[in-house]
């Protein structure tokens, strides 16, 4: 469920029967490609593939599912960006920054950077160290079979029928802008073929190094189009001159309709934490990685890159509230920047790296759906599978997965405000989720029982608060989604604390292993000390960190 803690997409416009539909952008204004963009286009989908499927991986499990735990930083670093970018958060960012501001990026400060910190400092050893595939795998170590099994479910469907659905849709929409003639259903059907060929056949280890080329591709094709955007408008002096001083600040009172600043506290690392922390398509990458450096190095580097984002895919916004004032819908500047900025050549560049993040989005997400089946399902039920018998079940589980995404696709413009309804469905069912990892790896006395009780309380309140449209006075009266998490959280972790404390306690040497104390840290730091400053990450966290408050600092 990762898409849903992008920006969402306002874009959405009513059908015949009332029904909100995404709005077809090609009505709004010329779409036209050259054969210059289409050839652009047509290459780099067929090599993509080729890509891929040269860098599979099929000795076994740990190979097709976890890249043979031989990945290095740079590739790490690289596939985490593309899994952010997805093609409705590129869209969104910009769309947000043209009719509110800069104070979108927030997802990218307290969401990610500080969670990532703390990521690196407590859990990624644990991790690491206890061999898992899956995050659910780790809970039923920590606690038992049920959190396991609740987690993983939930996030498969997810999977299916949110992010794949909706990445799918939001593809296939802008594609359709491109080939207006083309059935919307014949669209989503090739963006998921070209994304499962190869997923399916090359694993984790095919998917990190294509995401590595589509990082860089959308990065250069981001970067051509800030600049020229920019140059139209004036130049940077002009643009930040002609803007709202509100619109270029990240600091925003608590009555903001966008980001209010109380949420950088109390919900965006909560948020965040589930993304970075407990997400299977994120840590799936962390666990890849050949050694414990190499992750923890992969990661920083993903936390520098992301302020990258904010200069190539944030601040286009801001320059297309000067090219072009008053549009209806704020989703639709980066789509106008692209194909009434970019020359002939460089535009399908710009086209396939919107097309890359899709395709990335999607295939990280088909591959993480199909290590949960595989590894929490088939697994558990058939031990004595073997390790070439887990990868064919991944295969099919992958297909069948990408083909009821492709399925539903159709039915997302059916949905009133999907992407923002999406957005509070994880804003709802991620925080007991958060409670859940935070007292496992804290407090000893959490028990199964607690947990599960925690995950099924949030999930009523969840349920109820998605069948109330949101509605839950006083909070959603200050912000209809970004004040309601942390309530939640702290109801699951009432929940938990009260029912552990009514059961018995966890057998301390059963959980040992997943629980952190002092001592791991004294060990680490003995480690760490042979090593130049240069590549203790623990250093290195902390420059970030600086660098990080410098940022807000500037364009508070």
């Amino acid at each position: 469920m990762e898409a849903m803690l992008t920006p969402r997409l306002h874009g959405f416009r009513r059908g015949a029967q009332g029904k909100a539909r995404m709005p077809l952008i090609a009505s709004v204004f010329d779409f036209a490609l050259t054969t210059t963009d289409l050839v652009v286009m047509a290459i780099y989908l067929a090599a993509t593939i080729a890509f891929g499927i040269s860098k599979s991986r099929r000795a076994g499990a740990e190979d097709y599912f976890l890249g043979g735990r031989g990945m290095t930083w740079p590739v790490i670093g690289l596939s985490m960006l593309a899994m952010c970018v997805s093609s409705s958060s590129l869209v969104g960012w910009a769309g947000d920054a043209y009719s509110t501001g800069i104070s979108v990026f927030n997802y990218g400060i307290s969401g990610a950077i500080i969670v990532l910190v703390f990521f690196l400092w407590f859990f990624l050893p644990f991790y690491l160290r206890s061999g898992v595939y899956t995050m659910p795998e780790f809970l039923e170590g920590r606690y038992d079979a049920r959190s396991r099994w609740y987690f993983s479910f939930i996030t498969v469907v997810g999977y299916t029928f949110l992010d794949s659905a909706v990445t799918l849709y939001a593809g296939a929409r802008m594609m359709q802008a491109v080939f207006p003639n083309m059935p919307l259903e014949w669209l989503i059907g090739g963006l998921a073929l070209v994304s499962a060929s190869y997923t399916i056949v090359g694993g984790l280890s095919a998917v990190m190094w294509v995401d590595l080329v589509q990082s860089v591709m959308l990065l250069v094709g981001s970067t051509i189009l800030t600049w020229i955007a920019f140059a139209k408008a004036g130049g940077w002096n002009a643009v930040m001159a002609s803007v709202p001083p509100e619109n270029l600040s990240l600091i925003r009172p608590a009555t903001d309709p966008s980001v209010p600043w109380p949420t950088l506290i109390i919900t965006l690392p909560l948020l965040g934490f589930y993304f970075w922390c407990t997400s299977q398509a994120m840590v799936q990458r962390t666990l890849s990685a050949r050694s414990v450096n190499e992750a923890r190095w992969g990661n920083l580097f993903a936390g520098l890159l992301n302020f990258a984002v904010f200069f190539v895919m944030v601040l286009p916004g801001v320059a297309g509230r000067v090219l072009y004032p008053g549009l209806e819908r704020g989703d639709l500047i980066y789509p106008k920047l692209v194909f009434e900025l970019m020359p002939p050549g460089i535009k399908g560049v710009v086209v396939v790296g919107f097309v890359a993040a899709m395709i990335s989005t999607l295939s990280s997400i088909l591959n993480s759906a199909a290590t949960l089946v595989t590894m929490d399902f088939v697994r558990k039920f058939r031990p004595d599978l073997t390790s070439r018998g887990q990868v064919i079940a991944g295969n099919v589980a992958g297909f069948v997965i990408a083909i009821i995404a492709a399925l539903w696709a159709p039915e997302v413009q059916k949905f009133e405000s999907v992407v923002k309804y999406f957005q509070q469905f994880l804003g709802y069912l991620a925080p007991p989720i958060v409670a859940v990892f935070l007292f496992g790896l804290f407090w000893p006395r959490a028990t199964g029982s607690g947990a599960f009780a925690a995950l099924i309380a949030g999930l009523a309140m969840a349920g109820w608060m998605i069948g109330s449209g949101g509605k839950l006075p006083p909070l959603t009266d200050w912000h209809p989604f970004l004040y309601v998490p942390p309530a939640i959280f702290l109801l699951a972790s009432a929940v938990l604390v009260a029912v552990s404390l009514a059961t018995p306690a966890p057998d301390p040497q059963r959980i040992g292993r997943f629980l952190w104390t002092r001592d791991i840290l004294r060990d680490e730091s003995a480690d760490l000390a042979a090593l130049p400053w240069w590549q203790n990450y623990r250093t290195l966290s902390i420059l970030l960190l600086v660098f990080t408050a410098v940022f807000v600092w500037v364009w508070r």
